[in-house]
């Protein structure tokens, strides 16, 4: 008998609304693994290029690390922290599982997102960009993947 399927990670593809006052619906797996696997009830939500990104507290204060261990006069460094590190924010939830959206982080969003499970965080993308985004990979996937390859996959 093989071993059960264990959810210790985000995974997944779910459709989801968020309401005129900017809250959106967390998914049930994605809740059931940040208290289960990251003992956290709050994220890190910050953007980057066309979503947002969703990070457990944990995961997130080891990219400051790495940021923080980066040097500092490169000005490509200091351009990555002035757009994702500065507009991050902390999130929690509500009684119904949903997370109150920053304004300052829903300008690209629109009514239907999708949240979109990537084992250590999850993104948050409108629909329209997220169909397009995998339009353009599925045009060209063998540079994609070539470059999966040369990192070992």
């Amino acid at each position: 008998m093989g071993k059960k399927f264990q959810q210790n990670a985000f995974r997944g593809h779910h459709s989801h609304l968020i309401d005129e006052k900017g809250r959106l619906s967390i998914p049930v797996q994605f809740r059931e693994v940040l208290a289960n696997v990251y003992k956290e009830e709050r994220l890190m939500l910050t953007s980057l290029g066309d979503c947002l990104v969703a990070y457990p507290l944990s995961e997130w204060l080891k990219i400051e690390e790495k940021v923080n261990n980066l040097p500092q006069i490169k000005p490509e460094v200091r351009a990555f922290q002035r757009v994702f590190i500065s507009r991050a924010e902390e999130c929690g939830f509500d009684r119904q599982g949903r997370i109150l959206i920053p304004p300052t982080l829903r300008a690209g969003l629109r009514k239907e997102v999708v949240i979109v499970g990537m084992l250590t965080r999850f993104e948050i993308w409108h629909k329209e960009k997220l169909e397009e985004e995998i339009k353009r990979f599925a045009e060209n996937p063998e540079r994609i993947t070539n470059v999966l390859g040369d990192l070992g996959l």
